[in-house]
This record gives structure tokens, sequence and C-alpha cells, in this order.
């Protein structure tokens, strides 16, 4: 009996041995959690925490946190980290503020992309200058056609990153998950130049005004001759309001003509940009819920941009929108009527207008809701639209401008101002006044003549002295 218990003592003793072998070896088999989690010591958090401010300004504007720390959770990583010295005064100005516009949030994301490779390259397994050997990486930016960073060395020894950008600081920054390299300069794939270039020759904006329907002269029986041509983007010859579909609070339009075979303008594809990036840019979320679901206003837009006209959009906030009451919304075709007086017809930015403002005191632009204008004057250092209770000013500037739409973000919802009606007259005859029958006045010198003559007497031989 007291074998059997010493027996079943020890098979419990090798069990529970077992298990704590298994336990404390899982974490080295497995060192890496499937679990997006990010470690204090992470390359990630260094970044941030680094003096490569200007470079963890742009990654967090790009929006990129959430797709490094999923790249960090699988593998290392290696940052070729350009210092603030290339990125805030040898960068080309019209360049950084290509990248910082909304609307190219892609194009930042595939240039920061491109300076991160996804392994863990130190300075060590730099190849050798002896051998005048090429090392080519892949980088996460998957949309470049050409995506490999190759690395070199100088005729000096000294380490390069594409071709062009030397390494000042090797393995600046070293930590479990990967490592920063500082280089001296930024690195641009292809297609973000391309993009920018095709940006600044405007080819993308540029565009030639559609032909109209052919016109038979009744008298000859042959077509007309054609109209004087415009140049390539100029303004289109008709007012905005011939080219609007008919509206709650507009005259029918006529039917357009067939547009032309050299369309350049892509006006829809604008209009979801821009509503795009009123989502992500936020707050403004009730406003592309109209745009988009309540009405058929987005299309209308983008049918008058890819024509050649050009809107400026004065974007109520939603902290603006939640205060319309239910009689504000309740008219068929409410929407419609409040968007339209917030669309101008003017490609105006927050600069231009507040220029104006300052210069004239008050300005009235034109909307599409006619025959109303939006007041805009100066106040507080800002662009005040409206008067009195309802006026709203300039909160967001310039949130979305392409050359062709222009979005100001303001705090208040418009509405146009109410005209004063004139009471009707009244049905009781007025009253006439009694003629009143002025007393003749004797004049100066006749009276002078009288006094004279009653001095001597004689004043009761003239009658007109009585």
């Amino acid at each position: 009996m007291g074998s059997l218990n010493y027996g079943a003592l020890n098979f419990i003793f090798l069990t529970f041995l077992l298990i704590t072998i298994d336990s404390t070896a899982l974490p080295h088999q497995n060192p890496k959690s499937n679990s997006t989690q990010i470690n204090s010591n992470s390359v990630l958090v260094a970044l941030l925490d680094s003096h490569y401010t200007e470079l963890s300004e742009l990654v967090e504007k790009a929006l990129l946190l959430q797709t490094l720390e999923e790249a960090v959770s699988r593998h290392n990583i290696t940052i070729f980290a350009p210092n603030n010295e290339a990125l805030e005064r040898q960068m080309d100005p019209e360049f950084k503020r290509f990248l910082l516009e909304p609307g190219n949030l892609k194009s930042l994301q595939n240039l920061l992309l491109f300076h991160i490779i996804p392994s863990r390259v130190g300075s060590k397994e730099w190849p050798r200058e002896d051998f005048e050997s090429v090392a080519h990486h892949k980088t996460l930016c998957v949309d470049e056609a050409d995506n490999r960073l190759p690395l070199t060395r100088g005729n000096s020894g000294e380490k390069i990153v594409g071709g062009l950008a030397r390494v000042t600081r090797p393995d600046d920054v070293i930590r479990p998950d990967g490592l920063i390299h500082g280089i001296e300069r930024l690195l641009v794939p292809r297609s973000v130049q391309e993009d920018f270039n095709r940006r600044r020759s405007l080819t993308s904006i540029s565009a030639v005004l559609p032909e109209g329907a052919p016109v038979v002269d009744p008298r000859t029986h042959r077509l007309k001759k054609p109209a004087t041509p415009v140049p390539a983007g100029a303004p289109p010859v008709l007012p905005v309001y011939d080219a609007m579909a008919p509206g709650p609070s507009l005259a029918p339009a006529p039917a357009p003509g067939p547009g032309g075979p050299r369309h350049h303008f892509d006006g829809e594809s604008q209009v979801k940009d821009f509503i795009q990036t009123l989502l992500h840019y936020g707050g403004y979320n009730e406003l592309a819920d109209i745009l988009v679901n309540l009405t058929s206003l987005a299309t209308e837009m983008g049918k008058l941009v890819s024509e050649g006209y050009v809107l400026t959009v004065l974007a109520p906030n939603d902290e603006a929108m939640s205060k319309l009451t239910t009689d504000q919304l309740s008219d068929p075709g409410a929407p419609e009527q409040i968007m339209y007086y917030h669309l101008v017809p003017e490609y105006q930015t927050e600069e231009s207008m507040y220029n104006s403002v300052r210069r004239f005191g008050k300005v009235q632009y034109d909307t599409l809701r006619l025959p109303h204008k939006v007041v805009a004057e100066e106040a507080d250092g800002s662009v005040k639209f409206g008067q009195g209770e309802g006026s709203a000013y300039l909160f967001d500037p310039d949130i979305y401008t392409d050359g062709r739409i222009s979005v100001q973000g303001i705090d208040g919802v418009l509405f146009p101002m109410e005209e004063p009606t004139e009471k009707p007259a009244s049905k009781v005859a007025p009253t006439t006044a009694p003629k009143v029958v002025a007393k003749q006045r004797r004049g100066k010198l006749l009276e002078v003549a009288c006094s004279i003559v009653g001095v001597f007497g004689q004043d009761s031989h003239f009658t007109t002295c009585y």
C-alpha cells in the first residue's frame, strides 16, 4: 500500500514538472504575439519620441500608425528617417503644400512608406565597398511600380540609400522590433513625383468647352457658322444658372445640347473626392449625408464641374446642422433650397474672401438660389456671412481646394434675409385739411412810406395805409 502511494506521488510530481517546463519554454518558442499591441520599447514609440519630429508629424497626419503597428507585429522594420533640416527647409514649398492637401493623402502615405523596409537591415548588413554590390530591398509602398530601394556605398565608403541620400546617423535608434537610420534628404518615389507634376502642370483640370448642337438657319436651310473657338480653360460662355437642372426654386432650364468629344473635366470624381475629404476631416457628416443620400446635388455639382464651371461650398458643420428644426426641413425641397443658398458659383479661397472684405467692407456673393445673395464682411479677423442672428463665421478654411471646387467650413446654417412686406393701403378715405387763406402782407417800402406820411398828418389821403 505504501509503495502504491509513493508511485502516485512520483507520477503527480513528474506531470507538474513537465507542465512547468512547457510553460517556461513557450515564450522562447513564440516570442511574437499575434496581437497588434505595441510594446513601449517598440521602434514606433521611439520614432514618435525621437528628434525626427518633422517625420513623426507627417506619419500622424498620413494616418499610418495603425498600418505600421500591423507591420511591426509581423516582422522587424527598418526606417530611413530624413532629418528635420531636409523636411523643413530643403523641401520645395510647393511640393510640401501638395503633400499636405487633404485630397493628396494617398501620395503622402506612399512617400512615407517608401522609407520603410519590412526587414532588419543594420549597418553590419550593408553591402561592402570592395564587392561593389547593390542590395535591393522591397519597401512598404506597394502602390509603387519600382518598389525596390537600393543600398550601396559611395567612393569614400559612406552608406547610400536610393542612390541619392547619404546615411548620416547609422543605427541611430535600435529596438527589438526594428531600427532607424538617419539620412540627409527625402526619398521621393516615381508615382508621387508624377502625381505632383500632373497637378502642377494643370493637365488634370485644363479643359475644352463642350460643343453645342448644330443650328440650322431657317432662311437658307444650311448650318450656321460655328462660334468662335474658346481657348482651353476659359470660363463657360453661358451663366451657371442656364446649365443647372431644374430645382425647387428655379425655373425649368433648357435641355442641354450634346457634349463634345473632348471632355477633360471629371466632375463626378472631383465631387466624390471632396465629399470623402469632408468625411476624413471630421465634423461634416451631416452635410455629406445630405449631398449623397437625401438629394441629387452631388450629381448635379459633378455635371456643372464637368461643363467647366467652378463652385465654392460654404459647408455648415455638424453642430450647426443639428440646430435645424423640423419646420425648416419639413417643406418639400427644403434641403435643396438650404444647400443651394450655400453654393457660390465662383472659386473663392479663405485668402481671397478675406482680402475682399478687408478692402470693400461688405461683399455680396451670388448663390445658386436665385435671386438671393449672401453677404460677407470682416469680423474678428475672419469672414462673417449673413447678418444678425443668422450669421456664420468662417470656421475651417480651405478644407478642399483643387482649382474647381473650394470647400470652406462655417459654424452656422445660412438663410436668406426676408424682405419686409409693405403694409396695404387703408380703405378709409384720407381727410382733407381745411384750406387756409393766407393774409396778404404789405411791402416793407409801403410801410416806411406810410410812417413818413403819418408824421406830417397826411396819411388820411392814402387808403393803402389803413
